[in-house]
């Protein structure tokens, strides 16, 4: 596009034929932008949509969630939509870190993860959305620790397991995760197992949690750290084919020295396993909607029997221990 080059004469000219030309457009512009207007109105009026908000057992929402916490999540989703079939809950599995980004997101109304969020997101969520996010303790979960069934090793001490994370083992091990990057496993193990030493550069990541089950009964040097919903449940099919591609490695209890547990749910509700964390909720809904409803689902018996078949720990609901002895 050329450019257009003006002397001071021509620009006299044309100044006075768009003064007398600004006059009429100006009357015209106004009249038009009445008509408009009226017409603007007019729609806005009688076809602009209306908010169609969800009801505490109908619509539809979306989650996101633990990717740790997969089988657990879906087993509760499936439920409750079976119970509520005008709901439907969309769930998007991710790293923890990813799931508190979606609290920043307006279409994501809950999230679950394995710990509550900090004063400072509280208070960006309440000064965002103008709402006060809830959040519950759901149940304790544990990290399983597994092997290929070829390596001779099936205990380890806790001391072990850091030897192993930070590449100091006597033995050439590789820890592998689902992500080295804003999981919950590797926050955990970083922060609750190594208090802030170095995770070894020899660490390897899986995409998922299938992913590092796969990966080690594949690799006899390699170590899996997983959520034991995973790995734990002898009464899921899935689950069952895992275990025999897999082993899980007993840990030294945190009661009795030289003695050996694995991450069942007895042992997680005493806390003799040494690795467990929370399951957590977090729930921001500007009214009583699907989100509050499948947060009562959570915490109410169905949801927490359904969290005690997974072999996780319930924690709104009481259960008894019972000691038995079996005869072999």
């Amino acid at each position: 596009m050329a450019h257009l080059e003006y002397t001071g004469d021509t620009e006299k000219i044309i100044d006075a034929k768009f003064d007398r030309m600004g006059q009429r457009f100006h009357t015209c512009r106004i009249f038009f932008y009445l008509i408009g207007l009226f017409f603007l109105l007019n729609s806005c009026g009688n076809n602009a949509p209306q908010e169609q908000k969800d009801t505490i057992d109908s619509g539809t929402i979306y989650i996101s969630a633990d990717e740790s916490f997969k089988p657990v999540i879906d087993s509760e989703i499936q439920v409750f939509q079976s119970q509520h079939r005008q709901a439907r809950i969309i769930p998007f599995y991710k790293p923890e870190a990813e799931c508190i980004k979606d609290l920043t997101i307006d279409s994501i109304r809950m999230v679950i993860i394995t710990r509550r969020i900090t004063e400072h997101e509280e208070n960006f969520i309440v000064d965002s959305f103008k709402l006060g996010p809830q959040s519950l303790v759901i149940a304790k979960d544990a990290v399983a620790v597994i092997v290929n069934p070829s390596l001779p090793d099936s205990v380890f001490t806790m001391g072990e397991v850091r030897q192993i994370l930070t590449g100091r083992f006597k033995e050439n091990l590789i820890p592998i995760f689902d992500g080295i990057h804003a999981t919950s496993t590797v926050r955990f193990i970083i922060d609750s197992v190594l208090h802030g030493d170095s995770l070894t550069s020899k660490a390897m990541a899986a995409r998922t949690s299938e992913g590092v089950i796969d990966y080690v009964s594949k690799n006899p040097n390699s170590v899996g750290f997983i959520g034991i919903s995973w790995i734990g449940n002898h009464d899921d099919t899935t689950q069952q084919s895992f275990l025999k591609k897999v082993k899980m490695v007993s840990i030294e209890s945190t009661d009795v020295p030289d003695h050996y547990v694995l991450p069942w749910q007895a042992n997680i509700y005493t806390g003799r396993y040494p690795m467990t964390r929370d399951l957590v909720y977090i729930l921001k809904e500007k009214y009583i909607g699907l989100g509050k409803g499948f947060a009562n689902f959570l915490s109410g018996e169905q949801g927490q029997l359904i969290v005690k078949r997974a072999y996780l720990w319930p924690t709104q609901m009481n259960f008894n221990i019972r000691v038995t002895k079996l005869n072999e």
